[in-house]
């Protein structure tokens, strides 16, 4: 089997792959659960690309991803519960669907994309897919019921704020924010006091969350701002390593005001 630039062929690997008597072992004894957390780590990965600037990374990563795609489908075919054909239609269907001021009539296109209009067109979806499910809807839908729960936190959090925003619930700028997370840290400070780790959790994450609503207001992406520092600490402490060995010493024979040195010095360069 030759490689090739349609999507067809990735198709037929993968269906090959899967057969149950001539297939790859590993592949064939995968469900969805098993394959759920490589979906996960491949998106990360993409964007790891994009943020390197890499494009031929991207390019495979893209690849990667696609493959997850692809491998669930099949896994959904073998069930009888759809295939890759219906991801496609479903996917052109939906961006169709919401994009009315582009593939609609001429009264939609010079209507333009009116305010609110995508969130309107996607609660009529999920009200009608609820219909579709049983008859009916399984009672009062929330505003904000619709964010996906599998979301890392931070993120889901952002998107939370984001959409009560919509409809005015926020502040009216920044700074008022950081008396909000001054109050919130001493409010994690009284539970620390009292020792209560429910109470500790708890005041720990408003503190997180107020710490995102700041940054949604200085535009700043809270996974990419943690991403960030999360480079920079890695960056610090194998300075410390290499301070360390120029020592002749181990991270584990190291003191913490050693250590501590050797980062103050990374830091102020």
């Amino acid at each position: 089997m030759k490689p090739s630039r349609d999507i067809a062929r990735l198709i037929e690997i993968m269906a090959a792959l899967r057969d149950p008597e001539s297939g790859c072992p590993w592949d064939v004894e995968q469900d969805f659960s098993s394959i759920a957390p490589y979906t996960i780590e491949e998106a990360y990965e993409v964007l790891d690309a994009i943020q390197r600037n890499d494009m031929r990374d991207l390019r495979e990563e893209l690849g990667d991803l696609l493959l997850q795609v692809v491998f669930h489908a099949r896994m959904a075919e073998e069930e009888g519960s759809f295939d890759f054909g219906d991801v496609v239609e479903a996917i052109t269907s939906k961006m169709i669907r919401r994009h009315p001021h582009v593939f609609g009539d001429m009264d939609a296109q010079q209507a333009g994309m009116a305010k609110g209009m995508w969130e309107r067109i996607k609660a009529e979806e999920k009200k009608a897919r609820r219909a579709g499910d049983d008859g009916g809807t399984d009672g009062p839908q929330g505003y904000l019921d619709d964010m996906t729960v599998a979301l890392p936190a931070l993120t889901r959090a952002l998107k939370l704020q984001a959409k009560a925003a919509r409809v005015g619930f926020d502040w009216g700028e920044a700074r008022p924010i950081l008396d909000k997370i001054e109050e919130e840290i001493g409010e994690l400070r009284e539970a620390m006091d009292n020792g209560q780790y429910e109470a500790i959790a708890e005041e720990f994450g408003d503190l997180l969350f107020a710490i995102v609503n700041l940054g949604r207001h200085l535009q700043i992406d809270p996974e990419a701002a943690l991403r960030g520092a999360n480079d920079k600490f890695r960056s610090r402490f194998h300075a410390i390593e290499r301070g360390l060995k120029a020592k002749g010493k181990s991270l584990e024979q190291a003191q913490l005001e050693e250590m501590e040195a050797l980062w103050q010095r990374e830091k102020d360069r």
